[in-house]
């Protein structure tokens, strides 16, 4: 999936009023996304993603994996988006959602088992009930 196509269906999805909102919460959710995921998956996420958006995976990649739940992770990408949690979550939903069209589908199950239940519970349905407790 290309650059553009995929801030257009994070902004249909999300309802925000333009592709600028839409940029932010897509790049906001990815390096949040980031820091949560072992590099080597970030890494490998990155690989999947336009060069324009793997740059906010591969800038915020640790050698070790933050380990955060779902409202650590709606206040941080609320406050890259310059919006609020209730929003960022919302934001989350849809980034995901597109996220789960553009990589492969064995890599979105292992992003899937990296996350924890309250996060995984933003992925499209039948992800969200794959993976541990």
């Amino acid at each position: 999936m290309q650059h553009d196509e995929m801030i257009g269906k994070v902004q249909a999805l999300a309802q925000l009023p333009g592709r600028g909102p839409a940029e932010r919460a897509t790049e906001a959710v990815l390096t949040t996304l980031a820091e949560r995921l072992p590099s080597g998956l970030a890494h490998h996420m990155a690989a999947q993603l336009p060069p324009g958006l793997a740059v906010s995976v591969l800038q915020a990649t640790e050698p070790q994996a933050e380990r955060f739940d779902l409202t650590t992770l709606a206040g941080r990408v609320a406050a890259r988006a310059g919006t609020n949690e209730d929003t960022a979550v919302r934001e989350a939903t849809a980034v995901f959602e597109v996220l789960d069209a553009a990589l492969a589908p064995e890599l979105m199950d292992h992003v899937a088992e990296a996350l924890p239940s309250d996060i995984r519970e933003l992925l499209p349905v039948a992800r969200a009930d794959e993976g541990p407790e």
